[in-house]
């Protein structure tokens, strides 16, 4: 039997690091890992049906916890004079008054190449009741335009609104699962749609890294 595994999690040592990093002694490492979540979960709902690339959290050994957002519309993260990023601040400071969050937003250059990005505006346009089938072809067209060497779509649930649900993979180009060196992107997101939740899941290739 194979199982199912994360393409960035396979990676991780070798070509990817780990979205969170600190120290933490054996004592109160559940403890900080559950606080980790937590800190990341109220981030991505406060920028939910937002166009967040990645979200990386940084422990110093100080008390301070750096957040580092990647988007491509940072002015929608920042918001006008930057209120919807201190907004956030001032949430993290409330449910966790031991740490101290310094926040900073920066810009993915090629969106097309980011599949959180990809997939959640994917899911945003079938929310608003538009094609699937050219809603991703649109989108695969783009990412290989833009540079990508492969990019797979997986979308269950039901489609166009039919009684049964059924699953539906578009691929081009090559998406190498098995091989360490390649520079593959994950996400999955969901589309909530008057007929029920669609999942979807994105895979998008960008080349192999060879480090020295």
């Amino acid at each position: 039997m194979w199982h199912k595994v994360s393409p960035i999690a396979f990676r991780i040592g070798y070509i990817k690091t780990w979205r969170s990093n600190g120290y933490y002694d054996r004592k109160s490492y559940g403890q900080n890992i559950s606080q980790d979540v937590a800190i990341r979960s109220m981030a991505m709902k406060h920028f939910k049906n937002l166009p967040i690339g990645n979200l990386f959290i940084n422990h110093s050994t100080n008390g301070e916890v750096a957040i580092t957002v990647y988007t491509s519309r940072t002015a929608l993260i920042l918001g006008n004079n930057d209120e919807n990023i201190n907004a956030l601040r001032v949430n993290l400071a409330t449910s966790f008054p031991e740490y101290k969050f310094t926040l900073d937003v920066k810009e993915v250059k090629k969106p097309e190449l980011s599949a959180p990005i990809v997939a959640d505006s994917i899911a945003r346009q079938l929310e608003k009741k538009m094609p699937y089938r050219r809603v991703i072809k649109n989108a695969i067209a783009k990412t290989l335009e833009k540079g990508g060497l492969g990019i797979k779509v997986k979308l269950g649930g039901r489609l166009n609104g039919a009684e049964i649900a059924r699953r539906e993979t578009f691929k081009d180009g090559s998406i190498p699962s098995q091989t360490i060196r390649a520079d593959v992107d994950f996400a999955y997101e969901r589309a909530e749609t008057p007929s029920g939740t669609l999942g979807l899941k994105v895979w998008i290739y960008k080349g192999d890294v060879f480090k020295k």
